[in-house]
């Protein structure tokens, strides 16, 4: 009940912001990830709550309604923290290579790219959920991640270069830090497991 009343008002908010955005004239767009500029920096914080239009924003709903959802079911706490860890990580994956491949119609011009938009998350929320049930070693969470493979798969083509317009740096660097989120968050299953095989005593919570 609190992940999708959660994840609902974090969409609704994307809703709410780019309402604003369409009345700013899309001010707010260039508040995103600029790649090597010290000002670009502060994307990493805004980007994920921007989207170049409606029809950008609407084609991330319903993934970060699902997946959002289906993250909080790991728990609140680690809910949190993994998309924090999503959040900054993939948006400085971002920032480092995000020029990689920009197109530059004239030589000697410096590309500098734009990335905002809800995917790096929502491609972060998508490898944490693939793997974490390996980490974690629990069925339902490893049932989990079987379906979100079958269903959303093939959206991992998403990190290779191809589309124009599309930041295949952000998906990249999303999905990369929602492995590693996965390995962070699951660090208390990962421990019971070694003290079982060394014959030491479970952790007990307190």
């Amino acid at each position: 009940m609190v992940g999708g009343v959660t994840i609902l008002t974090f969409v609704a908010l994307l809703y709410v912001i780019e309402a604003v955005d369409v009345v700013l004239n899309h001010r707010l767009d260039q508040d995103g990830i600029r790649p090597l500029q010290t000002d670009g920096l502060w994307g990493i914080l805004w980007a994920p709550l921007l989207h170049g239009g409606w029809p950008h924003l609407i084609a991330n709903t319903v993934p970060a309604l699902v997946l959002g959802f289906l993250m909080t079911l790991a728990g609140m706490s680690r809910f949190v923290i993994a998309t924090a860890i999503i959040w900054v990580l993939g948006g400085l994956g971002t920032w480092l290579i995000g020029n990689i491949g920009a197109h530059c119609p004239y030589l000697g011009v410096t590309c500098t790219t734009n990335h905002i938009g809800a995917s790096g998350l929502i491609f972060g929320w998508l490898a944490f959920l693939i793997v974490f049930g390996f980490f974690s070693r629990k069925v339902w969470e490893i049932v989990v991640g079987v379906v979100v493979l079958f269903v959303y798969g093939g959206v991992l083509l998403g990190v290779v270069p191809g589309t124009p317009g599309v930041s295949w740096q952000g998906h990249l660097c999303g999905a990369v830090a929602g492995v590693f989120a996965a390995y962070v968050v699951s660090g208390p299953e990962r421990k019971a497991r070694a003290l079982r095989k060394t014959g030491g005593p479970a952790p007990f919570p307190a």
